[in-house]
């Protein structure tokens, strides 16, 4: 049976481990190339299903996984809860599905190596078309995810937000994701010499993918930053290059962890009153409103580190206003010919 392990590697390396030759080369295979988080998130795939397969790598066959699937599907709280995000009662398919990926990923790591000779992850399901339609077959996908809106914070929820913040470090590191659009992981992941003063810029060099680039924040942020980094910073007795640190507890004065993030983004969302608020919510606004206020789509798309526009373009439909706008200069200019139309006919 799997047992993970994790040991940190200076202030952002991990090394995960399983207890299984196979599954630990695959691991260093992983660490070499992505970041620290998808590591982890491997390192936990590997181990649910190792767990519930309880067999060897080399042993495992296409019927093993269709039954993980099927598993994964079933209700974990209950056959009558479900979630609101999708009307879904077991983990969500985007969960499923980036399991699915980690497991071919290693199934491809071990086809190179010659220890399998093949995969027993299926890409998708077959489906023939009648002969008689001169098509190719095609495969529908195991697991289809659901293309949901994400959820924004409003003026009045992101303003008691910020009031239920106890420390200026809380707020700069806040206001990093709610002025700045910054991922969660950005923000922990920023060193001393990743700003610019003069200019209000930081330069992101923890992104997703790896991927560095240079963005502007809004003064608040950086008003906020300068108060933690002269008292809070200096009392808290840092000798890491990480910008934000813990400021109490036998941690003090080491870098802050993901966990802790969320555990102060809990607690002020306690104290202010709001059902949902997390950091993805905070970077979801900020993008959101900057697109209303009228920047451009390849604009946000640099802000937010998209390496693919597509992904910039759901912030079109958060935009409400943007949407109102070019619905109802559309239909003016069709209105008339549209309603002229229809009287003609019913004449």
């Amino acid at each position: 049976m799997p047992c993970l392990s994790r040991r940190p590697l200076g202030d952002t390396g991990v090394e995960v481990r399983l207890g299984h030759e196979l599954l630990d080369d695959y691991l260093r295979f992983v660490a070499a190339r992505c970041r620290p988080n998808s590591v982890l998130a491997a390192g936990y795939d590997l181990k649910v299903f190792f767990t519930i397969v309880g067999k060897d790598p080399v042993e495992v066959t296409t019927t093993d996984v269709l039954d993980f699937i099927a598993g994964q599907r079933l209700p974990v709280h209950g056959g009558n809860v479900v979630r609101l995000d999708d009307g879904e009662k077991g983990l969500s398919a985007r969960t499923i599905a980036r399991r699915l990926v980690t497991l071919s990923g290693l199934y491809g790591y071990l086809l190179a190596r010659d220890l399998v000779t093949s995969s027993p992850v299926p890409t998708g399901l077959s489906v023939r078309l009648p002969a008689s339609r001169q098509r190719p077959s095609r495969a529908t996908p195991l697991i289809r995810t659901p293309r949901t809106l994400p959820r924004v914070l409003d003026a009045a929820d992101a303003a008691r937000l910020l009031d239920a913040l106890r420390t200026d470090r809380d707020r700069a590191m806040v206001l990093a994701m709610l002025l700045g659009g910054l991922r969660r992981c950005e923000v922990l992941g920023l060193s001393l010499t990743d700003f610019d003063l003069a200019d209000r810029r930081v330069t992101i060099t923890e992104g997703k993918g790896g991927h560095h680039r240079i963005v502007p924040v809004a003064s608040g942020f950086f008003t906020a930053l300068s108060n933690y980094l002269d008292e809070e910073r200096v009392s808290a007795g840092a000798t890491t290059s990480r910008v934000f640190v813990t400021l109490k507890g036998p941690r003090r004065g080491q870098p802050l962890s993901a966990a802790g993030l969320d555990e102060i983004l809990r607690g002020a969302r306690t104290r202010a009153g709001i059902e949902h608020a997390t950091c993805h919510m905070l970077r979801h606004t900020c993008l959101t409103r900057l697109r209303e206020a009228g920047m451009s789509l390849e604009a946000v798309q640099a802000q937010a580190g998209h390496r693919n526009i597509a992904s910039t373009r759901i912030y079109l439909h958060l935009a409400d206003a943007w949407l109102s706008t070019q619905y109802h200069q559309a239909v003016t200019a069709l209105e008339p010919s549209l309603t002229g139309a229809q009287s003609g006919g019913d004449a």
